[in-house]
């Protein structure tokens, strides 16, 4: 900026502090005038110095750095992302601390020497002291999001930028870090300001949010929100508690939503806000929570809620003889423990693990019993059934999609499932009644690690250990054309066979460990000869099948007292012939790769058979195969 210039600017920043007419632009920010009146008055800044911006030594950045290395991962991958959306030339993302110091960036190397002469690069001093009205240095004294169009910036030298920052939270509410993005391009649109202005408040909640949820995760974490589709994304509040059930932190979307500031929360026991009681609410806290269930205020608004237990004791980074000791999940049965230790080794190895097994032998505890040894287990654990979800759904749920890219879509647009396992583990079940189409873009996904949401433009980097399970023979799915190749070696680096529930030596602890589960601290008896029944039984259905007998058992339970009679009620022994007639196991057997090939839509099961509804539902009974609750 020439003298001249660098003189009316300075002439300006005077007029507006002495209240004179001054153009700060079609919508003037008090904040701006604060700001500059600070510059003046405390800081002593002349807005025509042509002083260069200070820069951090190598070695004290570091020190700025070190207290934020947990934070720096997960705004790596916002920052990435922010830097994509909004195009990349011309603009850069700075992460400061809350001294204002840039401690990481993301720009088009290219752009390099042009965004150094500008100042903003790593150990670039971006306070308000330093350098006057800036986007990092008034975000951290209004502590808001800012955004200062070039000539609103004090200081003559840096009316070339247009900036927007945005504070990053704690879950005590006090300000760690500023995400900014900054543009030294002239052509960009006012349109195109509030767009990036828009993203980066969107990015520094999302990294906010990542923060939360691992930072507290040595107490119960709930998460909620008025509409039950919106918990888990962004916007969400968030609310952890420890055992006596004291409020320890919460996030501002959560005091938004309560009325409540921080001061009346934090420390008061969830009952001063809550109606649903403290038991209840403990009762439906999981480790990996996928169910809204509906709370109440004391108000009576109704809210929807998950709750996460409080993380066990860290594994570590790479286990060399791994322990099985996750009281959620049953593994004793020597094969199975063989199983789990090679698996974990595998998977810490980054090779994907493949699980068959029949259905319901349990692969999805078994996958979650992994991430929770793996050294990802504070990081996401999304896991995707493949055949649950409507083929005409599935894209958008496992990619995702931005806003506007299809009619119904959110306005928002919508973080796919890939993306949301991002940093962690990945569980595709029933991989082989994936679409054909959708195989292509998913191994495309896996060789490139790259995600790109239906209606985008660019790629976005994915981090995921990858673990997919069937019930059916994926070599005779390749034969049939209904599973790539390419796939399925992709998929299949470490393949692992789940025993039968009627072949496992350790049916009675997972029997004990079930029905304690569906007790739900309640004292519940076997009266004699259950155990044994229970214990005889061939279980078809598998886990599910003596989980969901287990849930009606103690439901019909007198004074908590589990009879034989119900239990030879609900369990005839018919089954048992059937699995110790070979022919009988092959008829089974067929049955089920048929109903679980249709989802169980019966009509087509009996036409691809050649035989009456009727005739079909008595081989079920017969076979004793439950429809999966």
């Amino acid at each position: 900026m020439t003298p001249t210039l660098l003189s009316a600017h300075a002439q300006q920043v005077l007029q507006a502090v002495q209240g004179s007419a001054v153009n700060l632009g079609p919508a003037p920010d008090l904040a701006i005038t604060r700001s500059w009146r600070r510059c003046l008055d405390q800081h002593r800044l002349d807005p025509a110095s042509r002083r260069a911006p200070d820069v951090v030594e190598q070695s004290r950045l570091q020190d700025h750095r070190a207290p934020l290395e947990h934070i720096i991962g997960a705004a790596r991958w916002q920052m990435n992302a922010l830097h994509q959306k909004i195009g990349g030339d011309g603009y850069v993302v700075l992460l400061t601390d809350a001294c204002g110091v840039a401690i990481d960036s993301v720009f088009n190397d290219a752009e390099r020497t042009q965004f150094q002469r500008a100042g903003l690069w790593l150990g670039s001093v971006w306070n308000e002291q330093s350098e006057g009205t800036n986007g990092v240095g008034t975000c951290l004294v209004e502590q808001r999001q800012v955004t200062i169009c070039r000539d609103q910036h004090f200081r003559g030298t840096h009316v070339g930028l247009t900036c927007s920052a945005s504070p990053i939270f704690d879950s005590k509410g006090q300000l760690l870090a500023v995400l900014n993005l900054s543009s030294v391009r002239e052509e960009h649109s006012l349109q195109q300001h509030f767009q990036a202005m828009a993203q980066t408040h969107l990015c520094a909640r999302l990294i906010e949010s990542c923060f939360f949820l691992g930072d507290d995760t040595h107490r119960y974490l709930l998460r909620l929100h008025p509409q039950a589709g919106y918990v888990g994304l962004l916007g969400e509040g968030l609310l952890s508690f420890d055992e006596s059930a004291r409020i320890c932190s919460v996030n501002q979307a959560a005091l938004d939503m309560l009325g409540l500031d921080r001061a009346q929360l934090i420390g008061q026991s969830l009952t001063q806000c809550l109606q649903t009681p403290v038991e209840q609410l403990l009762s439906q806290a999981g480790a990996q929570p996928s169910v809204c269930w509906p709370l109440r205020l004391l108000d009576g608004r109704l809210f929807y809620g998950q709750l996460r237990l409080p993380a066990a004791k860290a594994p570590s980074l790479m286990p060399t003889s791994p322990r099985i000791d996750d009281a959620r999940v049953c593994l004793e049965d020597p094969r199975l423990q063989r199983a789990f230790a090679r698996s974990l080794r595998v998977l810490e190895a980054d090779v994907p693990v493949f699980l068959q097994g029949e259905t319901g032998t349990g692969k999805e505890a078994f996958a979650a019993a992994l991430h929770r040894a793996s050294s990802r287990a504070r990081q996401p654990f999304v896991a995707i059934n493949c055949a649950a979800i409507p083929e005409a759904l599935i894209e958008s749920e496992l990619f995702g999609y931005r806003g506007g890219s299809f009619t119904g879509a959110r306005k928002d647009g919508m973080v796919g499932k890939l993306e949301q396992a991002h940093g962690g583990v990945l569980f595709l079940d029933e991989i082989a009644d994936m679409p054909l189409a959708l195989q292509t873009r998913l191994l495309r996904v896996l060789e490139e690690r790259q995600v790109v949401p239906l209606g985008g433009a660019s790629g976005r980097a994915l981090d995921v250990r990858v673990i997919s399970a069937s019930h059916q023979d994926l070599q005779r799915c390749v034969a049939e054309g209904r599973l790539r190749e390419d796939l399925f070696y992709r998929i299949g680096g470490f393949a692992v066979q789940l025993p039968p529930l009627r072949e496992r030596s350790d049916k009675g602890r997972l029997l004990d460990l079930l029905l304690r589960n569906e007790a739900k601290g309640t004292n519940v008896r076997l009266a004699a000869g259950v155990r044994e029944h229970l214990l005889a039984h061939a279980w078809p259905g598998n886990v599910r099948q003596l989980r969901t007998c287990l849930r009606t058992l103690v439901a019909l339970a007198w004074e908590g007292r589990i009879a034989l009679d119900d239990v030879a009620e609900l369990l005839p022994r018919e089954p048992v012939a059937a699995i110790e007639n070979p022919l009988g196991v092959s008829e089974r057997q067929t049955l089920l790769d048929l109903i679980e090939s249709e989802h169980w839509h019966i009509a087509r099961v009996a036409a691809r058979l050649g035989i009456s509804r009727n005739t079909l539902y008595r081989k079920l009974r017969r076979h004793g195969i439950l429809r999966p609750v």
